[in-house]
């Protein structure tokens, strides 16, 4: 059986989906049966790949929402957060174009360090501060999960893999993705937003059994073009 993921390492609901998901695989017998795939989503590819912003400047620059608002979106995303351990750090945030760390995600999956490689794109963006468009912070990610500095290199300038990355975006939108995390599982059920542990074991026992389960279309705590629902 195959779980399909689409992601953006920007997402908060996606690091929080990451959590859910993982905790709820862990629980299966089978679970070295089951393969997981990240695939690349962008939340704002309209991005500049060298201009970086704050979380607070995007919200009120690119969003036009006003700065109470959007520190009360982040306080509830943070509290939700540490709920599943994740100690969100979003006033050190830098927001950037996503692009090129879905680059390195691709390089990873080719290692079969795909899962690793988004955990390590989360933690430098959400807890670290880091600029997860700069290729000096790549390649330290990177070169940490045990990949060579000059595959790094070489991907982060491939257009090969950028047409990888733009294939996963435009699947996302045949399959009427607009929204993220969402997990497709066995090619039949999709699931929509960091759904708490219980939804992903059920979704994945019934897949697994091959049981006929609608799809779930629950797109609170997801993210899209538009922002962030909580």
């Amino acid at each position: 059986m195959k779980i399909e993921i689409w992601s953006d390492v920007m997402c908060p609901f996606c690091y929080i989906g990451k959590k859910n998901f993982e905790k709820a695989l862990e629980e299966f017998s089978f679970k070295d049966k089951i393969e997981v795939e990240w695939k690349s989503f962008q939340l704002d590819p309209s991005l500049e790949t060298d201009v970086t912003t704050t979380t607070a400047e995007y919200f009120r620059e690119k969003k036009g929402f006003p700065e109470a608002q959007a520190k009360q979106m982040t306080a509830q995303v943070t509290e939700m957060g540490k709920s599943v351990g994740i100690d969100f750090n979003f006033e050190n945030a830098i927001i950037t174009n996503t692009f090129p760390a879905h680059k390195l995600i691709h390089l990873a999956k080719k290692h079969q360090l795909g899962a690793e490689m988004e955990e390590e794109l989360f933690k430098a963006h959400f807890l670290q501060g880091k600029n997860i468009g700069d290729d000096k912070t790549l390649i330290s990610l990177g070169e940490k999960l045990g990949l060579k500095s000059e595959n790094i290199i070489e991907a982060l300038s491939s257009r090969e893999i950028d047409l990888e990355v733009k294939h996963e975006i435009i699947e996302a939108s045949q399959l009427g993705i607009s929204g993220v995390p969402f997990f497709v599982i066995d090619q039949k059920y999709g699931v929509s937003g960091a759904q708490p542990v219980e939804t992903f074991r059920e979704a994945i026992t019934q897949a697994y059994n091959e049981n006929t389960v609608a799809l779930s279309n629950n797109n609170d705590a997801s993210c899209g073009e538009d922002g962030c629902n909580i």
